[in-house]
Formats: C-alpha cells, sequence, structure tokens
C-alpha cells in the first residue's frame, strides 16, 4: 500500500484550490458585467443619441399621451373613477403598461438586434437579453418617476404616496415583462410571423388591463374573464400606492409572480436550447 502522505492530488478541475475558483468566477462576472455595460451604452448611442432630442423625446412622448387622453376624458366626464386628477389617473394606468410593453418587446427581439456581436466568443446570447432588458428598464423607470413625480408637482391631486405597492407593481411589471419578452424572442425566432401575431393580439390589453376603466366599474362576466390578465393586477396594485382611499381587493400578487416566475423559467430554457438555431436562420 502507498502511504497516505505520497498520495498526489488529482491534476483535475475538481483538485483546483478554492482561491483559484473563486479569481476565475470574479474574472468571469467582470467579464459579463463589461459585455452587458458595453451592449448597453452601444444600444444607447444608435437609439437615442442620433434622434433630436434624445431622452428628451422618450420624456415627452407619454406626457403628451397622456395630456392628451386627460384632457379628451375631461371633457366627456366630469371625474376620474379615481381622485381629481385625469393626469395623474391615466399616468399611473399607462406608465405601467408602457413599462410593460418596452421590456417585453426589447427582450423579444434582443437577439436580432445583436445578432452581429453574438457571432464573437466573448459575447453570449444572455450578455444581449440582459442588456436590453435592464437598458429598456431603467430607462422607462426613469420616465415614470419623472413623469409621475411632475404630475403630482403642478396639477393638485391631493395624493398621499405608499411606495410598497408602487415597488410591488413595478417589480412584477419587470417580471412579468422579461417572462413574456423570452418566450416571444423563441417564437418570433422560429416562426418568423409570432412578431405580427403577438403585436395583433394584445391590442386589446390597453383597455383589458384597467388603463382606462377601473375592474369594479367592469360587469360581472368581463371581471371573470379578465381577471386571468396579469397586467390588471399590477396596475391595480401601483394604483393603491397613489390613492390611500382605493382598495383593489382582487390583485394576487402570488398568482402575477408565479405567472411570471414559470415564464422567465421557461423562456431562459428555451433561449438557450434554440438561440443557435435562431441566430443561423
Amino acid at each position: 500500500m502507498v502511504p497516505a502522505s505520497q498520495i498526489v492530488p488529482s491534476s483535475g478541475p475538481s483538485a483546483d484550490p478554492p482561491s483559484d475558483w473563486k479569481k476565475r468566477t470574479r474574472r468571469d462576472l467582470r467579464a459579463t458585467v463589461r459585455t452587458i455595460v458595453a451592449l448597453m451604452l452601444r444600444e444607447m448611442s444608435t437609439r437615442y443619441g442620433r434622434s433630436p432630442g434624445g431622452y428628451l423625446w422618450a420624456v415627452m412622448e407619454p406626457v403628451g399621451a397622456t395630456m392628451i387622453m386627460a384632457i379628451g376624458f375631461s371633457l366627456l366626464v366630469r371625474h376620474p373613477a379615481l381622485g381629481t386628477s385625469f393626469m395623474l389617473f391615466f399616468a399611473t394606468g399607462m406608465m405601467p403598461f408602457t413599462l410593460y410593453n418596452a421590456v417585453d418587446g426589447a427582450v423579444m427581439r434582443s437577439l436580432s438586434y445583436s445578432r452581429a456581436l453574438l457571432m464573437y466568443p466573448s459575447v453570449r446570447w444572455i450578455d444581449a437579453v440582459l442588456a436590453r432588458f435592464l437598458l429598456n428598464l431603467l430607462t422607462k423607470l426613469l420616465i415614470m418617476v419623472l413623469v409621475l413625480a411632475g404630475i403630482l408637482i403642478v396639477t393638485e391631486t391631493r395624493s398621499v404616496l405608499n411606495f410598497g405597492p408602487i415597488l410591488a407593481g413595478i417589480l412584477m411589471t419587470a417580471l412579468l415583462g422579461l417572462g413574456t419578452g423570452l418566450m416571444n424572442c423563441v417564437l418570433e425566432g422560429l416562426f418568423p410571423a409570432w412578431g405580427m401575431i403577438w403585436n395583433i393580439a394584445t391590442r386589446p390589453l390597453y383597455l383589458a388591463s384597467g388603463v382606462i376603466l377601473l375592474y369594479e366599474d367592469l360587469p360581472h362576466f368581463a371581471q371573470d374573464i379578465l381577471w386571468w390578465n396579469p397586467l390588471l393586477h399590477i396596475i391595480g396594485e401601483i394604483r393603491t400606492g397613489f390613492y390611500p382611499m382605493y382598495s383593489a381587493s382582487y390583485v394576487s400578487i402570488p398568482y402575477v409572480t408565479g405567472v411570471g416566475l414559470v415564464l422567465v423559467a421557461l423562456g431562459f430554457l428555451l433561449v438557450r436550447r434554440h438561440n443557435v438555431t435562431i441566430l443561423n436562420d
């Protein structure tokens, strides 16, 4: 028998000292972060750097849409469904809806947008997905904060903010947008006509998500159907943060979170499996 003192450790990966493994992990993480930041800066320069006004136009567009909707409905009805400000009511519905659409659309086209860069070994498909997800999420969040803060400052809303429901609604919006975006990324990559089908199928969501009408004001048969729309829960949750007298009892955070987590997990698995096929088609 060979004495234990003379046994030489294996030279395989499992025999690497823990310090070397930690160094490689940190090095890989730094490389991933640098790649994601570079992709984000590239998209910022191509999307906002070449258009007149850049980010200013990205802020003015939702402000103009909110004002037009508020003025139009103020001519038809005397008071909004909640509170005293038409602008705040529509903004608390439209801004989360816009945030979801932006995240979903960005993630949906993340592979096709970065197709040329994904030919380099240092750029992975998950880098392209996370870069577009983070950039569009942060951009729309900034716009959302500026628009809502401006409305609260300029108009007499008499609103008392509760940041808990607002933050919960934003997190659910980001999770749902990432999940549907990943699923749509796979479907559009494998079936190019899916993008057009999805755009047509989701157009009624503006009305079905509570942007204009409250869930409580809908007929009972419509409530039973639309309750399954996660966006309806998200907008209702966010509005409870702006209107303390409003209690959206129909909101189910576990339902929306569960739907988002299932879509994200399934989407990541499908993109991981089919990303090469999508990029080569």
